[in-house]
C-alpha cells in the first residue's frame, strides 16, 4: 500500500523528464486528474489521456519540451502525510516570484496560487511546479 500517492505521481513525472521521455503512465485517481488538468492549463504538459483498465485506470501524460528542454524544470511536494502545510488567503506562497505555480487544495477544489489569491481562499499547499 502506498502512503503518499501524490509524491509518487510527482516522482514519476520528475523521473520521466530526467530520462527525456515523451510520455509517462501513472495510476489514476481523482486528485491526480485534477493536478494534471492544472498542469495542462498552465502549459507544463501537452495533454493527457485517461485510459481505463480492470483496476483504477491509468493517466498517460504527454510531457512538453521546448528545444529539448523540459517545460517542468522542478516539481516539489510540499505538504506531506506526516507534516501538512496550510496557508490562509493572506499567506499563499509565491513560487520563484510568480514564475512557477503552487497547487493548493481548497474548499473550492484544487487551484493554483494565483487563482486562490484572486478568490481569497486558503488551503493545503500540495506542491510547487516551476
Amino acid at each position: 500500500m502506498m502512503t503518499d500517492p501524490i509524491a509518487d505521481y510527482l516522482t514519476r513525472i520528475r523521473n520521466a523528464i530526467q530520462a527525456r521521455q515523451k510520455k509517462v503512465d501513472i495510476p489514476a485517481s481523482n486528485i491526480k486528474r485534477e493536478i494534471t488538468k492544472i498542469l495542462v492549463h498552465n502549459q507544463y504538459i501537452v495533454n493527457f489521456t485517461d485510459m481505463k483498465d480492470e483496476n483504477q485506470g491509468v493517466l498517460r501524460l504527454h510531457l512538453k519540451y521546448n528545444d529539448n528542454q523540459p517545460m517542468i524544470i522542478g516539481i516539489k511536494r510540499i505538504s506531506k502525510p506526516g507534516i501538512r502545510m496550510y496557508a490562509d488567503a493572506d499567506h499563499i506562497p509565491r513560487v520563484l516570484n510568480g514564475m512557477g505555480i503552487a497547487i493548493i487544495s481548497t474548499s473550492k477544489g484544487l487551484m493554483t496560487d494565483k487563482r486562490a489569491r484572486k478568490e481569497r481562499v486558503g488551503g493545503e499547499v500540495l506542491c510547487y511546479v516551476w
